[in-house]
């Protein structure tokens, strides 16, 4: 065959390499198509209301992927009839930035505003941030940043300010499913799955439209008499990974999940937080370190076994290490879920560490300091030392706090677990203390 024969115009072109993206096929034309973020769009929505009043602002959208940021960015330019260009932080320098700030500068002189989207906007270094401040307050931009980040943490103070920041939810079950019936219309097909299967392929998309259309994609490229249950996709399609990323906000807000629910002695949810943190990739030796906080700072002397449950948990994950060492962990997690809770301790070292700023060097008073030399003994080191073991009840009640600062009272036990009982030795002593006085 000729060489110009192989590109003849009746050669039949492979589809599946000419074929849009479903994802694309079905992006939003139009904000009433957005699913699942009606706290922003809705008739009430803060976007919207922005909108109606033919006022858009540099704002930052705020959510995880593929819940309709790049789609509502699009949209605001078009319904505000503003120039839209993007840009992401990834691929962009200060190069590209000055081009696209000179290019919006022509443009408001022809009296044109300019929409500029910054997917990732996270990426960005403080000092590139910083360009983005005078062409935000001289409006030759308006900025629509997007990021996955914290805003309070990704973004520099000064951009923050001059930007109003709105949050996209991640998609819930109800606007993972539109999607779904969305992208059936699109094709013209059924997705060849039960409910069942139905159901865990929304949950393996885990909240992000964009992964959701890309699974069923391929599975509408399955023969038509096929009818998956949940352990058929799970052999086909692999899970989106769960969100987390062990240094930035995921990591904390997990975390706090997990002792906020040991704390609130909900074994369950502690147990599912915990999950979630191995899912994630999370280095167990760093919960076993606040497992081991916890037990102090939560659990205290209600429990005194508390913290040898979290200590020889955390031995025995370095003995085994994963994923076998990951059982003692949850044994540990569970055990102080179930534990009756007291911070007694931690709030008494509160009130200890600010008092013992208050009070500077204080000296302790004499009767309780060595006095190893002969001249330490004539200045009154150790004098009227009472010993504790040689008095009637084994408690002397003498003074060990500064002279002259008082007897304050830091630790206060509750009426709960161990606690109790050293709540009725320290009333005990208390009484013997005022009868000696």
């Amino acid at each position: 065959m000729p060489a110009d024969d192989l590109f003849a115009p009746d050669e039949p072109a492979a589809p599946a390499l000419l074929s849009q993206p479903l994802a694309d096929r079905l992006r939003p034309k139009r904000m009433a198509d957005i699913v699942g973020q009606d706290h922003l769009l809705g008739a009430e929505g803060s976007l919207s209301k922005m909108l109606a009043r033919g006022s858009l602002a540099s704002l930052i959208l705020w959510g995880p992927p593929g819940v309709g940021k790049t789609t509502i960015a699009r949209l605001l330019a078009a319904e505000a009839k503003l120039h839209f260009t993007q840009i992401s932080a990834v691929f962009s320098g200060v190069a590209d930035l000055k081009k696209v700030f000179e290019d919006a500068a022509k443009l408001k002189r022809a009296g044109k505003a300019t929409l500029l989207f910054v997917d990732e906007i996270h990426r960005f270094n403080r000092a590139q941030q910083d360009a983005f401040l005078p062409v935000v307050e001289a409006g030759t931009v308006v900025l629509v940043g997007a990021t996955t980040e914290n805003p309070s943490f990704a973004l520099n103070g000064a951009l923050l300010s001059r930007c109003q920041v709105f949050v996209l939810r991640r998609l819930d079950d109800a606007a993972m499913e539109d999607i779904l019936v969305r992208a059936e219309t699109e094709t013209g097909q059924k997705l060849p799955v039960t409910a069942a299967g139905r159901a865990t392929l929304r949950a393996m998309a885990d909240g992000d439209g964009r992964a959701l259309l890309n699974l069923a994609e391929q599975l509408f490229a399955l023969p038509k008499n096929e009818n998956l249950g949940p352990d058929e996709l799970a052999n086909l399609l692999a899970r989106r990974a769960a969100l987390y990323d062990k240094d930035r906000e995921e990591h904390y807000n997990l975390i706090s999940a997990l002792h906020k629910s040991m704390r609130g002695s909900d074994a369950d949810a502690a147990l599912y937080w915990l999950a979630r943190m191995f899912a994630g990739g999370e280095d167990p030796r760093y919960i076993a370190r606040r497992v081991a906080r916890f037990a102090s700072e939560d659990v205290g002397l209600a429990d005194p076994q508390a913290l040898r449950q979290a200590l020889d948990a955390w031995e025995a994950y370095e003995r085994l290490g994963s994923p076998e060492g990951e059982i003692c962990i949850a044994q540990a997690v569970v055990y102080l879920a179930t534990a009756p809770k007291s911070n007694a301790v931690y709030k008494a070292l509160g009130a200890a560490n600010r008092a013992a700023k208050e009070t500077g060097s204080k000296m302790p008073p004499a009767h309780i300091l060595n006095a190893p030399t002969k001249m330490m003994k004539n200045l009154g080191y150790g004098a009227g030392y009472e010993y504790d073991h040689e008095t009637e009840h084994g408690f002397s009640g003498q003074n060990y706090f500064p002279e002259g600062m008082g007897r304050p009272d830091f630790y206060r036990p509750v009426e709960r677990g161990f606690e109790r009982e050293i709540g009725k030795r320290l009333a005990y002593w208390a009484k013997l203390r005022d009868e000696g006085a």
